[in-house]
This record gives C-alpha cells, sequence and structure tokens, in this order.
C-alpha cells in the first residue's frame, strides 16, 4: 500500500488497496490489485469503497484476488538483505594491500591509511 496513494472517492483520504478500471466493449468493470503507477483512466480506491463497489446493470464485475503477501518483503527478501549486510561489514583480507616490505622494495613508503587505502611516498 503506497502512502502517497489515495482512495479517488470523492472527500475520502483513506489508502489506495486496489485499482478499478473499466473495459468498455466488454461492458466489464475490473477490480485488482493496486496498479503500481497511477493511471489517468483508472481509479484507486480504499478498502471500503473496493468492497462496496457497483456497476451498473448489464455490466459484469470481476475482482482480482489481492495478494496480501506481497504488501512487504518476504523471508527470502529479508534474509538476502541480512547476508548483504554481514558481507559488507566483514573486514577486507590482509592479502589485498601488498606487504609493507614489497612497497619498501619499489622505493616507496606508507605514510597513512584511511580505511582499505594506503598513502605511499617515494622518496
Amino acid at each position: 500500500m503506497s502512502p502517497a496513494r489515495r482512495c479517488s472517492r470523492t472527500a475520502c483520504g483513506r489508502a489506495a488497496v486496489s485499482t478499478l478500471t473499466y473495459v468498455y466493449a466488454d461492458q466489464t468493470a475490473v477490480l485488482g490489485p493496486l496498479a503500481t503507477y497511477a493511471e489517468p483512466h483508472a481509479y484507486d480506491l480504499c478498502d471500503l469503497h473496493s468492497d462496496r463497489l457497483s456497476a451498473p446493470r448489464g455490466w459484469e464485475v470481476l475482482r482480482l484476488a489481492r495478494d496480501t503477501a506481497a504488501a512487504g518483503p518476504s523471508n527470502d527478501d529479508l534474509l538476502a538483505l541480512a547476508d548483504a549486510v554481514r558481507e559488507a561489514a566483514r573486514p577486507a583480507p590482509a592479502a589485498r594491500l601488498a606487504p609493507v616490505d614489497e612497497v619498501e622494495r619499489q622505493g616507496g613508503r606508507e605514510t597513512g591509511r584511511k580505511g582499505h587505502l594506503r598513502i605511499l611516498t617515494s622518496d
């Protein structure tokens, strides 16, 4: 549910949870999950107005089930995020940096460090 998208009904300030579209050629009103983007010819409706929806006489209302599980991250998403945070927090292996002896053999000298970077000078 997007906090920025509100019910399209006049004087209703509730959050939108479903989108209503019309197929005029088939005389069908389609009420489904909240669309990813607000469309100019679609109406976003709150729970109350979604439940009370009726169509003109002779029209069919097609109600698509809202996926309530998609409202938040899944367990797989949360585990992947936790793994990424652990990996980013893991210190860099010392093998990536050239040993100080090698730097000195090449005529340079380490004068400081900032994070994973080293400041080298050549004399």
